[in-house]
């Protein structure tokens, strides 16, 4: 996780996460790190337009965004 991390902080790529609130609520988020550590991670939510802070230990799971091919 801390590889995709990083490539989303250096290089501007949105990932998608799958993350557990404190009150059990499970939320899909589109996010551009902007810094993390071991315990949390910093980042703009595109859904909700602003910075958001996470705890790693409640990401359920993270990944890149997959693009759908439009075909002919």
């Amino acid at each position: 996780m801390k590889g995709l991390l990083l490539n989303s902080k250096e290089n501007r790529v949105p990932l998608r996460m799958f993350y557990m609130n404190d009150r059990n609520k499970i939320t899909e988020r589109i996010i551009t790190v902007i810094d993390f550590n071991d315990e949390l991670i910093r980042a703009y939510c595109h859904w909700r337009k602003q910075p958001r802070t996470f705890k790693r230990q409640n990401i359920l799971s993270v990944g890149f965004i997959r693009q759908r091919r439009r075909g002919a």
